[in-house]
């Protein structure tokens, strides 16, 4: 690790607790201790990390008593070793911190401390070593009964598992996690709302990046259940922006057959990835901008006239220079500007198809504005040649054709398609003139059925 990576203190103070904390005077305590205490941070200025340690060790042999200076030795004895690769002293030390926390600090010092080691240590790669740290500090919590940071704690061990793509670690403490929260009935215990919907938020993840639509739908309905939680924004943001997805897939699965169900969950998708996006602006996220993105295909695929920047939320985000590409997309859409469509794309591959889930669905995306386009240039015509609308969309004739099918078959356009000589034929009369043509036909052949009958009884 580099230092940058590891100190989490402001450089100017080089204060080297896993905290931000000063270091406030002993006010009863052994002055001597005090002192060995800062001789040992001296020799961190000196960079000389093994003096350090050895003057660390010292402070904690001196103590008659745990006090809070042998808890700040601890934490800097734990970071060096820690930084060392010494996962073994590492670990003892911490086991030896541990005991501190029963009794010799407040509650809320030693929740900090542990927080913010335990973030320190995620960022290993040995598997086996967090493992054990976090074993070790569960164990501690169950012993002194701290139910909230074992929650916390274990909340915090899920998240890593998922971003490490660890399902099957995720999937074991989302269970113990799950019966934490739970009544003993087994059903959930809304008085933990806020923890319940933190876990929820984890499992709707997994269900999303395995795409588990069943669990993923049932979870994500399940949310909307839990009234008596006030969760932080980006919990609301993960749920809304998954739940955004998982419509969107809904609505890709039943676009070839019934148009108008895609377009009810692309409009369900959009109101989501709103949603998410105000929650993630809320809470500070970087998020909001990718999400933003998604809102902006949302959008597109809906057939929406509504510019998705003209809302005071998302206006200032406009020229954002990773949203810029989308906003030039939009005005292109709505322009049914295809060639100036397709150019953005290509230039801006990054911002635009460098994430999976938009580039899934950036096909769809170019249907519709093609789609568009062919029903704009086709309109004065009774006929014409689907070769000529290949070379001015720039698409293979049989593209042309694919698109022309989808909207006969969605009666966006009245007409066949000639395969022997090329061409499109287009019924130039209104649905409404072929409504009342086919009922005058139905009507005439109902009076020759009834005058044939008249006939033969004669």
């Amino acid at each position: 690790m580099s230092d940058d990576d590891f100190m989490l203190e402001d450089a100017a103070d080089e204060d080297y607790d896993f905290e931000y904390e000063d270091d406030e005077e002993a006010e009863d305590g052994d002055i001597d201790i005090e002192n060995q205490y800062y001789q040992a941070k001296g020799r961190l200025k000196e960079d000389d990390p093994p003096a350090a340690i050895e003057e660390f060790k010292a402070v904690i042999q001196q103590e008659e008593e745990k006090s809070d200076w042998g808890f700040k030795a601890h934490k800097q004895v734990i970071k060096l070793y820690f930084k060392q690769g010494d996962r073994a002293n590492t670990i003892k030390y911490y086991q030896e911190l541990l005991k501190y926390t029963k009794n010799a600090v407040t509650r809320n010092v030693s929740e900090k401390s542990i927080n913010n080691i335990l973030d320190s240590i995620s960022s290993d790669n040995d598997m086996a070593f967090m493992e054990e740290f976090y074993r070790i500090t569960l164990q501690t919590l169950e012993e002194t009964k701290n139910d909230r940071l074992w929650l916390k704690t274990n909340l915090k061990l899920a998240k890593l598992w998922l971003d490490r793509k660890e399902y099957l670690r995720l999937t074991k403490i989302l269970k113990e996690l799950h019966a934490a929260c739970q009544r003993s009935d087994g059903s959930d215990d809304q008085s933990r709302g806020t923890y319940l919907l933190e876990v929820y938020a984890l499992e709707i993840q997994m269900y999303t990046e395995t795409k588990n639509n069943k669990k993923l739908k049932e979870l994500y309905n399940k949310t909307s259940n839990i009234k008596s939680a006030i969760p932080h924004p980006r919990i609301m943001g993960i749920i809304r922006e998954c739940g955004g997805k998982m419509h969107m897939g809904e609505g890709a699965a039943a676009l070839p057959k019934f148009r108008s169900n895609g377009i009810e969950q692309w409009d369900k998708a959009q109101t989501d990835f709103f949603e998410s996006f105000k929650n993630y602006d809320e809470a500070g996220s970087l998020q909001r901008i990718q999400v933003l993105k998604y809102v902006v295909l949302a959008n597109m695929l809906m057939d929406s006239q509504i510019n998705p920047f003209e809302s005071q939320e998302t206006k200032p985000y406009s020229s954002h220079p990773e949203i810029a590409a989308m906003t030039d997309l939009v005005n292109a859409y709505q322009g049914h500007e295809i060639h100036e469509f397709e150019r953005i794309l290509r230039n801006n591959k990054k911002d635009i198809m460098g994430d999976p889930f938009i580039r899934h669905y950036i096909d769809d995306v170019l249907k519709n504005i093609r789609s568009q386009v062919l029903l704009k240039m086709i309109k004065p015509y009774t006929r014409i040649s689907t070769e000529r609308l290949s070379r001015s969309l720039k698409i293979s004739p049989r593209e042309v054709e694919e698109l022309l099918v989808s909207l006969i078959l969605d009666e966006k356009l009245n007409g066949r398609i000639d395969q022997t000589s090329g061409r499109l034929e287009l019924d130039v009369r209104t649905k409404a003139e072929i409504e009342r043509c086919n009922a005058m036909a139905n009507w005439s052949e109902k009076l020759e059925s009834v005058w044939e009958g008249s006939v033969a009884k004669v």
